[in-house]
């Protein structure tokens, strides 16, 4: 079963010393990266005046050019064709130069659309497939048609929280699954020593080939709704709107009176009276808010990419998935210039979008500054790989696709043995001296004072170290970016120091003394909405017809802005394809807290908003032993089939098999049964038996092996090990009562009981161990949901000393807003619901001592 692991590319036999420098791309500056800062002032001051005029001058002329990088993607595109052919033999995408569904500004000259996406990052993929599968007219404008599909930071997909979010877009037939399993080179499933609710599936991939695969789906690919999706190379300049108090939106979705009808209908994964009326809360909010509107989507006017043409593009709705473009600046060090992000192997820029914020500006979006940054690139043949800790993949590798798990299969390259090694390094204290003693090198942000406002969860190296003073050393993941290129991606190592700063920083780390840079890391700042401007739809509440996902969203990550683009995409898709062919105004698309982590994260979002970049964590669901990444398909596919989102016959089929053998084999463990006694012989008393195993009485009671796995500790391997030992001994006994007696029936001697399918072990384990705990979770949620109106002292102390499992982050908010009742601090963003019930309790600890004190003083006052 297990293929031979491939260690990283070009490493073996290969001594870091003896390999020339890799020739580095360099920005044309002067380093000032070993200056103080009494030397640097004045040439930083002379440097930023230039920098401010060449900027001006490139803007003035439009000189941001598409066809050097153009030249430079096929250039690296030519280096990939001996692998094209083995993806190709192995049942992957192949990509088609003749892009059919590429489209002209001539050809759009007469042209609408139900809905135009505005990006092709991952919100905008999936907001764009989405929109297609429900049969709305699609566009899709990006600036760059080459960069669809492109990871730009970290080439990972998945991750604890990350990987349900994955499992539940392709279970609603989103495509990051599916690409990211056809361009996975090492595969992890992590926490897999826990609970089946937090494991979470990882994958590495290789960045060619989930660019490729994507655009070969986006571009080429007519099956599955993706004969709706047009898409042209563009940028988005400004919205086309239709402006009026309380204006009419050209895309209505279903009246809120048709809400409670259709909750009535539809029914829930955990239906109770609190889930629904919350969810029947967000149904209605896109036109409950209809008295808040000032406008409303007529189109947009797009910059051609080839002619330079400005032209008007019609459609009802749109969809902005402006990712880090949205007024986003570059930084390394000092310098600053404007930008999204760089191109892959350039030192080119993609141009940021300003027009769309002084848009939104204008109708008083509110409007913040994040920022987040990727690490260098460094030269794998400069690695001492012997040095570093080796990460093997697993095998078999679990896949993404509920529908390549149905056929038990691997990812392709999985099953074909084509797996990468990643490596683990760590910082040290010489690390960390010099990451403080640059500091003042470090870029000055428009967010937080000059701090910058960047992912908690995905600090710089400089927040850990500062953040964390007390830590020796921080882990790095040394993660190779293909199979054919010798780029390395090291994971959480993220500074924009100038180039110099960061070459000594790797230097200091074990592994990476003669490491080479290929390309310097760099942060980008940029505008986002506060999502509270948004309905649970994802649509604004003072724009109709337009919605927003991803970056612009303030969440940070791939998989979050996937997961915004497949609701914002199929809501948008629904509403205008009705209207368009006059149907009946849709019922919206939501998701509840309780049917899905896509529910969790936008209830997030527009009730609470975020101060900071939002990354998913299994702790923020209170519902998370039901929300499993192993189940998503039971939850989701059936209800996406019924808003019209699942079009893909195999994936229903592949619901109905798993369905069905969940089933078989929850009830094969249902029936069978032994004595207690017996089970505790098989597996031990004190792991199966139980402590009142040996009391008198007990061997004439018998358990069913559902009952056994339900008990901790026990293992559903465990349990179907001693089922098929009994079965054998029973299949014994038949042979030789035959042997004994003429039969005109002989006993099947080579019959042996199968083990539950891989497909769907996870599912029926967790779903049987995690049964009464589940009615658990219900009664814990209802409880708190009562009791929101409970006051909270003002005086109280939030310490970690006294709320030990609080995270720190949460700690911070509760001091800082002080919130005066258990509703308003269930507001607070990045407060996790058992952190509330935590916090609730505490309280009601307190209002019981402080009254039983206030008794006792007032009966010795009496005495």
């Amino acid at each position: 079963m297990t293929g031979e692991l491939l260690s990283p590319p070009c490493h073996q036999d290969h001594k870091a010393g003896d390999q020339k420098p890799h020739q580095r791309r360099r920005l044309n500056r002067r380093r000032l990266a070993l200056l103080q800062p009494s030397q640097s002032r004045g040439i930083l001051l002379l440097l930023s005046t230039i920098i401010a005029i060449t900027i001006m001058n490139t803007m003035i002329q439009s000189a941001y050019s598409f066809t050097s990088r153009r030249a430079i993607i096929l250039t690296r595109a030519a280096t990939t064709r001996k692998s094209n052919a083995v993806f190709s033999r192995h049942g992957f995408f192949q990509t088609n130069a003749a892009h059919s569904s590429s489209l002209s500004s001539s050809a759009l000259s007469s042209q609408s659309y139900d809905v135009i996406v505005i990006g092709g990052g991952h919100a905008g993929t999936e907001a764009a497939t989405a929109s297609a599968r429900t049969g709305a007219r699609t566009l899709l404008v990006t600036q760059n048609k080459s960069t669809l599909g492109e990871l730009s930071c970290n080439p990972s997909i998945g991750g604890i929280g990350k990987g349900h979010l994955v499992r539940e877009i392709d279970a609603l037939n989103g495509v990051m699954g599916t690409v990211a399993d056809a361009s996975g080179i090492h595969f992890r499933m992590l926490n897999r020593r826990k609970g089946p609710a937090v494991r979470g599936p990882r994958a590495q991939m290789d960045r060619d080939m989930y660019k490729e695969n994507m655009q070969h789906l986006l571009l080429v690919d007519k099956d599955n709704g993706m004969e709706n999706l047009e898409i042209m190379e563009a940028s988005v300049d400004d919205l086309l709107l239709d402006e009026g108090e309380g204006i009419e939106t050209l895309a209505p979705l279903a009246d809120p009176a048709d809400v409670d009808n259709h909750l009535e209908m539809e029914g829930g994964s955990n239906s109770n009276e609190s889930a629904r009326s919350e969810k029947a809360r967000a149904l209605s909010s896109a036109k409950a808010n209809e008295s808040n509107r000032r406008a409303r989507i007529r189109g947009v006017v797009a910059i051609d990419a080839t002619t330079k043409e400005r032209i008007e593009i019609e459609s009802t709705t749109v969809v902005l998935t402006t990712g880090t473009f949205l007024r986003g600046v570059l930084m390394i060090g000092h310098e600053r210039y404007s930008g999204g992000r760089h191109l892959r192997d350039s030192e080119e820029v993609e141009p940021p979008s300003v027009g769309l914020a002084l848009t939104l500006e204008r109708f008083g979006f509110p409007l913040g500054r994040l920022k987040t940054g990727t690490p260098a690139r460094l030269d794998g043949r400069t690695i001492d790989w012997d040095a570093c800790k080796i990460q093997p993949s697993e095998r078999p590798a679990v896949p993404f696709s509920y529908v390549r798990q149905s056929r038990g299969e691997e990812p392709p390259l999985a099953a074909a043995g084509n797996l990468i090694d990643c490596y683990q390094t760590a910082t040290n204290e010489e690390t960390h001296k010099l990451v403080m003693e640059y500091a003042h090198l470090l870029p000055e942000y428009d967010g937080m004072d000059g701090k910058g406002n960047g992912p908690r969860y995905c600090p710089s190296i400089y927040k850990k170290v500062e953040r964390f003073a007390e830590r020796k050393s921080h882990n790095s993941f040394l993660e190779p970016e293909g199979l054919n290129t010798d780029i390395v991606y090291p994971n959480g190592m993220s500074g924009p120091y100038p180039e110099e700063i960061q070459l000594k920083i790797f230097r200091s780390m074990m592994g990476l003394e003669k490491a080479e840079i290929v390309r310097p890391g760099y942060d980008v700042e940029y505008d986002f909405v506060n999502p509270q401007v948004l309905t649970h739809t994802l649509e604004a509440k003072s724009i109709a017809g337009l919605y927003l996902a991803g970056q612009i969203c303030g969440t940070t990550g791939y998989e979050e802005a996937g997961a915004q683009g497949i609701i914002a995409g199929a809501n948008a898709g629904r509403a205008a394809g009705a209207a368009y062919r006059g149907e009946k105004a849709p019922v919206a698309f939501v998701l509840g807290r309780d049917e899905a982590y896509i529910g969790v994260l936008i209830d997030d979002l527009v009730t609470k908003g975020t101060t900071e970049p939002y990354r998913m964590f299994t702790s923020r669901a209170e519902y998370r032993i039901s929300l499993r990444a192993d189940n998503a398909d039971l939850r989701l596919t059936r209800k996406g089939a019924e808003y019209g989102l699942v079009t893909d016959p195999e994936r229903l089929a592949a619901l109905d098999m798993r369905q069905a053998l969940i089933g078989e084999n929850v009830e094969r463990l249902r029936d069978f049964k032994l004595f207690v006694t017996d089970w505790g012989k098989r597996g031990g008393n004190d792991l199966m038996g139980g402590a009142a195993a040996n009391r008198p009485g007990k061997e004439f009671k018998k358990k069913t092996a559902e009952e056994v796995l339900g008990m901790p500790n026990v293992s559903l391997k465990m349990v179907e090990s001693i089922m098929a030992d009994v079965f054998d001994e029973e299949q014994q006994e038949k042979q030789e009562t035959a042997d004994g007696e003429s039969s005109s029936s002989e006993p099947d001697v080579d019959a042996k009981m199968d083990p539950t399918p891989l497909s769907v072990y996870d599912t029926v384990e967790a779903s049987i161990k995690y049964k009464s705990y589940v009615v658990r979770q219900e009664k814990d949620i209802e409880s708190w949901r009562k009791a929101q109106g409970a006051k909270i002292p003002p005086n109280i102390i939030y310490d970690r000393a006294v709320m030990p499992t609080f995270k720190q982050e949460e700690i911070e908010k509760l001091d800082q807003f002080r919130p005066s009742t258990f509703a308003e601090a269930s507001q607070i963003s990045a407060l996790r619901p058992q952190s509330l019930v935590y916090l609730y309790h505490h309280v009601m600890r307190l209002n019981k001592e402080s009254g039983k004190k206030k008794r006792e003083e007032s009966e010795s006052v009496a005495v």
